[in-house]
């Protein structure tokens, strides 16, 4: 089933009344890997950011990560999607939306997690395995970050 996210966008009038600017279906996109589809939802750049007017630079979005921003995507995880090992210069926020999936960190460490459970990734090197037999859908806000550094040493952002 394709993803469906109904997308609702509010700012103001000329007078400065909150009003709805857009209320339709998110578009979508292939997923960065086979067995995925993704919707971004909205992205921002700057900080603080300015909610001025209206620009919807969504689907322009071609990283994963967005420099001096934020990005807001849903990504649905089909069952038996194609690993992807990956670490981004930014906090990323997840919310398990439905299903079920494994974190993986690249110590091999895996993690289950359920529809509800929530997960801070802070720049560390990871892939999500939907190894059950329906979708996992999760909304993710990635948030840009230095790079992480350990030991004097940077962990470059890859995948």
């Amino acid at each position: 089933m394709p993803l469906a996210i109904r997308r609702v966008i509010t700012g103001h009038d000329d007078s400065g009344k909150a009003i709805v600017v857009e209320d339709a279906t998110s578009p979508n996109m292939p997923g960065r890997r086979p067995g995925t589809e993704a919707s971004v939802v909205w992205i921002t750049e700057g900080f603080p950011v300015n909610n001025d007017g209206y620009s919807d630079d969504s689907q322009s979005q071609e990283t994963t990560t967005h420099p001096n921003g934020s990005v807001f995507r849903i990504v649905s995880f089909g069952p038996g999607n194609a690993p992807r090992m990956h670490r981004t210069d930014s906090i990323d926020y997840a919310v398990i939306m439905s299903g079920e999936i494994d974190m993986e960190l690249d110590d091999g460490q895996m993690t289950h997690l359920r529809a509800g459970d929530v997960v801070v990734q802070r720049g560390t090197n990871h892939n999500w395995l939907n190894r059950g037999t329906e979708p996992c859908v999760i909304a993710f806000v990635l948030i840009d970050a230095k790079p992480v550094e350990v030991g004097g040493q940077v962990l470059a952002a890859h995948g």
